[in-house]
């Protein structure tokens, strides 16, 4: 492209048309980009999708149909389900079209390296969503443990209290272990990211445990599929034992947990439950000279650092405010949609990777095993070192 070339909207396709398609909005909203194509097997959601992108773009059944359709494309979302990204990703890469990929990468490792290598042997753009390291929560704690404000981080520690789990993964495919392979990858993969990127290293060595403790008791069962979550969504929909309507099949755990081990040296765990009244992230980070503590992970929220020897001190040391994502991670999608604009048309560089993305899943595939089978530790496989050189 010349500087004039990228002057002009990016010529975008979204494909999977769900609760996530939405995020490509930003890329308009922007004038950066114009929506052109959508490709979904239902025809509702190519209706909806004339709703949300106008009544003018061209529509699909599936991507395979959009690529034959002759469409100008420079790039496209893709906002699927999780076991149908491989597939997508790597025919649009092949195609020459730059990739938005919601995250996870994928729901196995097979499928996560095979994504690389098409990225790495097609030489297309490939991006994927990891909003989180937009967060500004996320963003403070990385910006006082570069500063070396709590010294070497030596242990990283991540409660996830997913409120609306019920809602959000409960009552469609996010339920069944073939389409998400487990919430411990598919949710948990983003905090896995951020852990990761915190510590500065990736894990080798993880072991989990595990169980579906409340949904599965849940007898009242629907297809959902004419529907998408804002359709059923609902604070009321409480205490969690009292929701309907759940996916026909339940085979994901809804309280996880996993303990890792780095390359650096860091220990690091992760706990998820799916079934708690509030929603929010509580990471600690510990160094050699002091820790960190984030108390809600929004506009508003705190991030207190303790780096002098006390008892028990609910106020720390210091306090940073967060400012940014008044509208939850909405402010994170934004600047995500953006740099993926910007890694598009110029190369620029990203706070995203597509190997560390990689990595996630590799940690939360491993997990996931060792959960299963008696929470038996697990190495996790290491990325091929000729392929991420190519990325």
């Amino acid at each position: 492209m010349t500087k004039q070339e990228t002057r002009r909207p990016l010529q975008l396709a979204v494909i999977g048309v769900g609760a996530r398609s939405e995020i490509a909005s930003h890329a308009v909203a922007s004038g950066a980009g114009e929506i052109v194509a959508v490709a979904d097997p239902s025809t509702a959601a190519l209706e909806r999708a004339k709703e949300m992108f106008g009544a003018g773009i061209r529509t699909f059944a599936g991507h395979r149909d959009l690529l034959a359709g002759d469409v100008p494309l420079d790039a496209a979302f893709v906002t699927s389900p999780d076991h149908t990204h491989a597939e997508i990703a790597i025919d649009l890469l092949h195609a020459g079209i730059a990739v938005y990929l919601e995250k996870p990468l994928a729901i196995s490792l097979v499928d996560a390296d095979a994504i690389l290598a098409a990225a790495a042997e097609s030489g297309s753009k490939l991006y994927v969503g990891h909003n989180m390291r937009h967060m500004a929560v996320v963003r403070l704690m990385r910006e006082i443990i570069k500063r070396g404000d709590i010294g070497e981080v030596k242990a990283v520690w991540c409660r996830h209290f997913v409120g609306n789990g019920g809602d959000y993964y409960f009552k469609d495919w996010h339920a069944e272990r073939a389409k998400s392979n487990g919430l411990l990858l598919q949710k948990g993969a983003h905090d896995i990211d951020i852990i990761h990127w915190l510590a500065g290293g990736y894990s080798t060595l993880v072991t989990g445990m595990g169980d579906l403790t409340v949904y599965g008791d849940i007898d009242d069962r629907r297809d959902n599929s004419d529907r998408t979550m804002p359709d059923w969504f609902s604070f009321a929909n409480w205490p969690p034992l009292s929701q309907t309507e759940l996916n026909p099949v339940i085979d994901v755990e809804d309280l996880s947990m996993v303990s890792m081990r780095l390359d650096n040296g860091v220990l690091a765990s992760y706990q998820q439950c799916h079934f708690t009244p509030d929603y929010w992230r509580n990471y600690t980070v510990i160094g050699t000279e002091g820790r960190l503590e984030n108390f809600g992970d929004t506009d508003g929220g705190i991030v207190r650092v303790w780096n002098r020897r006390t008892g028990y001190d609910a106020d720390g040391d210091v306090e940073y405010r967060v400012r940014g994502d008044a509208g939850g991670h909405g402010d994170a999608d934004q600047l995500t949609v953006g740099e993926f604009v910007d890694f598009v048309r110029d190369g620029a560089h990203t706070e995203t990777s597509a190997v560390a993305a990689r990595n996630a899943v590799a940690t939360a595939v491993a997990a996931t095993e060792s959960l299963r089978d008696g929470s038996r530790p697990r190495r996790v496989s290491a990325v091929d070192e000729r392929v991420a050189a190519r990325l």
